[in-house]
């Protein structure tokens, strides 16, 4: 399953992110993982939540970022929950905003295969977006 947070930056699209990961992972049988811009919010994360600051790996386009997700997913089979804060800038999306499809066509398509749910902020008003993702839309801001 994937869920989105829309809405313009500056909405509390990633407080509402956070809130959810530590909600969660009290009731996750698996791994939880956060993957951000930066590791800013490391103290505002459950200690049992995986932080991942992927600007760290160098990752230069949206096909690099989908293989950085399948490489997570291949060394933790009991990865449960996926968190991805500032979406547009970890994925290389902000350039390119055209292949939002695409990626999370990809994301769905890890998340049947191996049963992980991608929870996403995206900067982007719900307008804005293509329409076959509208329909992952949980909360928009």
């Amino acid at each position: 399953m994937v869920q989105l947070i829309v809405g313009e930056k500056g909405k509390g699209k990633t407080k509402i992110l956070l809130d959810k990961a530590n909600a969660e992972v009290k009731n996750a049988n698996g791994s939880v993982v956060y993957l951000d811009k930066s590791t800013k919010h490391m103290y505002e994360l459950n200690n049992k939540i995986r932080l991942i600051d992927v600007m760290e790996y160098g990752i230069e386009n949206s096909d690099e970022f989908v293989g950085f997700i399948r490489g997570i997913v291949s060394q933790d089979h009991d990865l449960e929950q996926m968190y991805l804060d500032g979406f547009l800038k970890i994925s290389r999306l902000e350039s390119c905003p055209e292949n939002i499809s695409k990626v999370m066509a990809s994301l769905e398509k890890i998340s049947e295969t191996y049963k992980i749910s991608f929870i996403i902020s995206l900067s982007k008003d719900e307008k804005d977006l293509p329409e076959d993702v509208k329909h992952m839309i949980v909360t928009s801001l």
